[in-house]
């Protein structure tokens, strides 16, 4: 079987996060991308052991995910020393 697999690279060198996006949940982590994708390996057998136990349909990609990057407008809040303070 083959999943495609979002990974979502830790910033200031962090763990890499790893989600399933076939697989509602399934999320993991590594100290790298090697590590992160071994894990999600492992994740998803355990995943697809759980389903099977259940008596569920085993869930299949027949499309892998579309990725798309969007700009959004944003305007920082002034900051809490900025703003006035609430009554009590």
């Amino acid at each position: 079987m083959r999943y495609t697999l979002v990974l979502i690279p830790a910033p200031e060198g962090g763990y890499d996060t790893v989600e399933c996006p076939a697989l509602p949940g399934l999320v993991t982590e590594g100290r790298t991308r090697e590590e992160a994708i071994a894990m999600a390996k492992e994740a998803i057998a355990l995943y697809l052991r759980d389903v099977v136990a259940d008596e569920d349909s085993v869930p299949i990609e027949s499309e892998p995910p579309e990725l798309a990057t969007v700009d959004i407008a944003f305007e920082r809040a002034a900051s809490a020393a900025t703003q006035p303070a609430r009554a009590s």
